[in-house]
């Protein structure tokens, strides 16, 4: 791993548990063990730091649903491998994830246009696959807001639950969740 990424990495933690406002490059420096004026070496500043944090979690969810939503299985199929993802995602960068979801309205310019781009896109394609699956008889005739409300409500909070739980546990839900999410809107006609 090379220092920026240490440098990323440490920063991702800071903000989890302090929050973004709250961490200073002196904060950040002191963590690392480092000189603050050290780390303008290895980049520009806390909106870098959140910028490029923010914007890999996004680009690991759009480069999921872009594989997952041309493959040829049916909706409730991909439905099940979107919410795999999630917790894939969760277990792979759970701080940066959480630093995603609690502080990405800290974003400036290009960088929020660029998540807020990819977030947008995100959910219409997730909202394309339960369209599908609602048109194919997969999923019960209910509303597509209410249906992607419930599912992203569950799977952006993922990281909040991983750090506490054994492998076993974490087993379990990669096989159950998809179920227990999907139960409620599957169509059993």
């Amino acid at each position: 791993m090379n220092r920026k990424e240490q440098i990323l990495n440490t920063a991702a933690q800071l903000f989890k548990e302090r929050g973004y406002s709250a961490v200073t490059m002196r904060d950040l420096a002191t963590a690392m063990d480092m000189k603050a004026a050290s780390l303008y070496n290895h980049i520009s500043g806390k909106q870098e730091i959140l910028s490029s944090l923010i914007l890999k979690v996004a680009n690991e969810f759009t480069n999921g649903m872009d594989r997952i939503k041309v493959n040829d299985d049916s909706a409730f199929a991909k439905a099940e491998q979107l919410i795999l993802l999630h917790i894939k995602i969760a277990l792979d960068y759970t701080d940066a994830l959480a630093v995603l979801n609690t502080d990405w309205m800290h974003l400036e310019g290009i960088a929020y246009q660029d998540y807020m781009r990819l977030r947008k896109n995100y959910e219409l394609d997730f909202k394309s696959i339960l369209e599908v699956g609602i048109s194919t008889g997969e999923f019960k005739n209910m509303s597509l807001e209410t249906m992607l409300f419930n599912l992203l409500s569950t799977l952006r909070s993922i990281y909040l639950w991983i750090p506490k739980k054994t492998d076993q546990e974490i087993n379990t839900l990669k096989m159950e969740l998809p179920s227990l999410l999907l139960s409620g809107i599957k169509s059993y006609e």
